[in-house]
């Protein structure tokens, strides 16, 4: 069913970035060079931009949901019993903890060094 989700997902996403694409912008868009023109005149100048419009809100609709769709219900590897834990957790539990050892009472004289002898 994730890979069903998935592919339909994918497909539309093509179909949106098309539709996106033909729209015609300021500069007349992409539209022109695939033969926007003559698609124009097919459904009309006006008919054209209102169905391109509804067809691109729609499809980013249907891409939006089947997104959360799939995040949410069918998403491989997130079940419950499957939660995993992040990096620092897993270090936390592997380090031992680390002891601090007593305060040692402080020396009265430094400790000997001893001197070289010159030769």
């Amino acid at each position: 069913m994730y890979t069903v989700l998935v592919a339909i997902e994918i497909i539309i996403a093509i179909l949106l970035i098309i539709a996106v694409l033909l729209q015609a912008g300021r500069g007349g868009g992409l539209a022109g060079a695939f033969g926007g023109a003559g698609f124009g005149t097919v459904f009309g100048i006006r008919r054209t931009a209102d169905f391109l419009s509804k067809a691109t809100i729609t499809l980013g609709a249907i891409f939006l949901f089947l997104a959360i769709i799939i995040n949410l219900f069918f998403l491989p590897g997130k079940t419950p019993e499957s939660v995993r834990e992040s990096v620092i957790q897993q270090r936390a539990k592997s380090v031992p903890p680390v002891s601090v050892p007593a305060a040692q009472p402080a020396q009265s004289q430094p400790a000997a060094v001893p001197q070289e002898q010159n030769k």
